[in-house]
C-alpha cells in the first residue's frame, strides 16, 4: 500500500505539471472505486488547477469550483502520459489537461478513490485525522499525553491515523527499530525519553523516505514514472528471519493486526 512518503513523492512528481492547467476533460472509465466516483466531479471540467497539497494519504487539487481528493488506495498510481497512450484494463481515469498532457490514474484492485468537495465545505474523510509526523504538532508531549494509560501496543498506536497519520506498516517498522522499541510495548509504558526518541526517528525515518521517492513495493510507481529507492535502506521491514544489520541477531518475524512487524529482540526492547 502506497503510504505517506509514496502520497508524497506523486504530488510533488504531478504538482509542476498540474498548477495553473486547465482540466479540459474529465474521463470516468470505471467509477465503481472504494467509494464512486460522484459525477460532479465532472464539474471540474474548465477549472484551472489552483494549488496542490497532501492531507495523511490523500491527495487535494484545488480550483475554484471544488476541490478533487485522491486517495490511491493499495494499489493506485497517478502518473503523467501523453494523450496517445492507450489507457490499459486497470486505467481508470482521466485528466485532460491544457498543457497536453494526461493525468492517468491506475488502479488495479479498485481500492483508491476520487472524491470531490464544494468550495468551503469539509470532507468526512479528514476531518477525524491526527497531526501530520513532519509537523510541529506532533511532538513527544503530544504522543506522550495521548500515549498515557493505554495498553494498546506501541506499533498499533502510532499507526492509529487519529493519533498522527501515515505512520504506515513499514515505517513504523523502521522507526520503532531505529529507536530500540519493540513493537509489542504498552504504548503507556514508554517512558518520556524513550517517546522523545520515538518521535524523532519517525520524522527521520519519514523525511528521508520522502527525500529518496517512497518505498518500492510491488504495485507503486512515482508520479513521474519512477520507483522509488528507500527499500534499499530498510533495516527490519521485510527481513525476517535474517541477521541484524546491527547486532547479526536473527530478526523476529510476528503479526499484529494482521500486520507483519519484524523487530531486533536484542536492539529492541
Amino acid at each position: 500500500m502506497p503510504e505517506l512518503p509514496e502520497v508524497e513523492t506523486t504530488r510533488r512528481g504531478i504538482e509542476p505539471w498540474l498548477r495553473g492547467q486547465i482540466i479540459e476533460k474529465i474521463i470516468v472509465r470505471q467509477p465503481k472505486l472504494r467509494w464512486p466516483v460522484d459525477d460532479d466531479i465532472l464539474s471540474l471540467q474548465g477549472e484551472r488547477i489552483r494549488s496542490l497539497s497532501r492531507r495523511a494519504k490523500y491527495i487535494l487539487i484545488e480550483t475554484d469550483k471544488g476541490t478533487a481528493i485522491w486517495h490511491l488506495g493499495m494499489s493506485g498510481s497517478l502518473r503523467l502520459v501523453e494523450p496517445a497512450e492507450d489507457p490499459g484494463v486497470h486505467d481508470h481515469i482521466d485528466w485532460q489537461l491544457s498543457n497536453g498532457k494526461v493525468l492517468r490514474y491506475h488502479d488495479p484492485r479498485r481500492f483508491g478513490a476520487l472524491l470531490w468537495v464544494a468550495p468551503g465545505a469539509l470532507c468526512e474523510h479528514l476531518t477525524h485525522l491526527g497531526p501530520e509526523p513532519l509537523s510541529e504538532e506532533f511532538s513527544a508531549d503530544y504522543l506522550y499525553r495521548r500515549s498515557r494509560g493505554k495498553s494498546q501496543a506501541i506499533k498499533t498506536f502510532i499507526m492509529d491515523g487519529k493519533v498522527v497519520v501515515g505512520v504506515g506498516n513499514i515505517y513504523a517498522n523502521e522507526s520503532l527499530f531505529r529507536a530500540g522499541i519493540r513493537p509489542q510495548t504498552a504504548a503507556g509504558k514508554i517512558s518520556r525519553p524513550r517517546m522523545e526518541r520515538l518521535v524523532a526517528e519517525i520524522k527521520t525515518v519519514l523525511a528521508a523516505a520522502i527525500e529518496q521517492g517512497g518505498t518500492t513495493l510491488r504495485d507503486f510507481v512515482g508520479g513521474d514514472g519512477k520507483p522509488g529507492y528507500f527499500a534499499q535502506q530498510l533495516s527490519v521491514y521485510g527481513r525476517g528471519g535474517k541477521r541484524c544489520k546491527v547486532c547479526d541477531t536473527t530478526l523476529k518475524e510476528i503479526r499484529q493486526g494482521q500486520r507483519s512487524t519484524v523487530f531486533c529482540p536484542v536492539c529492541q526492547r
